[in-house]
């Protein structure tokens, strides 16, 4: 059996090759303002990442942290490969925003989503350990508006539930909560409005196909 070590270094190994892959792809085109929108990805997630690896103190300031971290960490890579394709395919600025508005809140929906699987779906679904997110002592969505209701929960995110007994009360003030259910109104909000965006387009076959994804996505069960 492999360790942790093992395949944590054979994931990292994965996306570097991944990344060589798609840069070499990317130079081929010999299109520089493509070029420049994706490497865009790349810092975004760079800066997500450290984003991440801080909390706010002040708890007005979390909520509007999480969604930008959310689209740096996500939400970049569907915006700008949708402005990427449409600049590729010689559209308008006009066309080009909307594909880029249409790709950020399609990620950030689907990020939504993802954070509030963590707590309702079960380890069998998911195909990984649930309460994932509050394990690496992270606090996304449904327990930001969790801490609306229960304060109790701001000191436990301070700390990033290192202390014995945070996680499994941080998942019953949850459950008692109705994070989950506000996490899935906001990104019902993202879906409508990536909707929105894409039915300022022509109709069409594609378009129609966007639409649907965007209304699919939070369907997801895992």
């Amino acid at each position: 059996m492999l360790s942790g070590y093992t395949l944590v270094g054979r994931a990292i190994l994965a996306g570097d090759y991944l990344l060589s892959v798609s840069s070499v792809a990317l130079a081929r085109l010999g299109n520089t303002e493509v070029v420049a929108v994706l490497s865009q990805v790349i810092e975004d997630l760079v800066r997500g990442e450290f984003m991440q690896m801080g909390s706010k103190e002040n708890e007005n300031d979390r909520f509007n942290h999480y969604l930008k971290k959310t689209f740096k960490k996500t939400a970049s890579l569907l915006a700008n490969s949708c402005k990427a394709v449409s600049i590729l395919g010689n559209s308008n600025e006009d066309i080009t925003e909307v594909a880029f508005e249409y790709g950020k809140n399609v990620g950030i929906a689907f990020q939504l989503i993802d954070d509030l699987l963590d707590f309702t779906s079960c380890e069998e679904v998911m195909g990984k350990p649930t309460a994932a997110d509050l394990r690496l002592g992270l606090a996304t969505a449904p327990v930001l508006f969790a801490a609306q209701d229960y304060p109790e929960l701001n000191p436990m995110i301070m700390r990033r539930f290192n202390e014995e007994g945070d996680i499994e009360w941080a998942r019953k003030l949850v459950a008692k909560s109705d994070g989950v259910a506000q996490t899935r109104m906001l990104a019902e909000e993202h879906s409508k409005e990536a909707i929105r965006q894409i039915r300022t387009l022509k109709q069409s076959i594609p378009r129609d196909s966007l639409e649907q994804l965007a209304v699919i996505l939070l369907q997801r069960q895992n």
